[in-house]
């Protein structure tokens, strides 16, 4: 199962990102889609998983749940928006996770790219970045893998250049 990974893109999805996401079986998306055409365009491409964000309004939030716990090719995956990483958790999300175990778990918000193993839960935690133009990152990203009998494979960090102005 190839799988695309992104976060916070304000409403911005260029062709670099949808020509990087064409070849994937899914698209996750960590929340601040920022706008309906960004939801409806990675619908287009095929399978997606989105969480809202705290910038998207009820109509996306009408659509998106706050977080997704699902089975990906049996690994246990949890995406939320605004979690932590590890060492600095949300509360709520420490517990989640402490309860259900998962092997992965994704957050965005932050706009800054982190792949972080948590020894003490035994998951790997993505923040796959920021892939659209409002924030303070200096490069817009996100991140492919692979996921095979439940193990993470192939995993890359795609970056689609310096974030410009509006």
């Amino acid at each position: 199962m190839r799988i695309g990974i992104l976060s916070d893109t304000h409403g911005y999805l260029d062709k670099q990102i949808i020509n990087h996401l064409q070849d994937c079986d899914e698209i996750w998306h960590a929340g601040d889609m920022g706008t309906m055409a960004v939801v409806d365009q990675l619908s287009a491409l095929g399978n997606t998983k989105m969480v809202y964000g705290n910038i998207d309004g009820h109509e996306i939030r009408n659509i998106c749940p706050e977080y997704q716990y699902f089975n990906a090719s049996g690994l246990p995956v949890y995406m939320i928006h605004i979690g932590g990483y590890p060492g600095r958790y949300r509360p709520q999300v420490k517990q989640f996770i402490a309860k259900n175990r998962p092997g992965l778990f994704i957050s965005g918000h932050s706009h800054i790219l982190k792949i972080i193993p948590d020894n003490k839960y035994g998951l790997l935690h993505i923040n796959p970045g920021a892939a659209g133009r409002i924030g303070f990152h200096k490069i817009r990203t996100l991140i492919k893998l692979q996921i095979v009998h439940g193990k993470i494979n192939d995993l890359k960090v795609i970056e689609l250049g310096k974030r410009s102005a509006i």
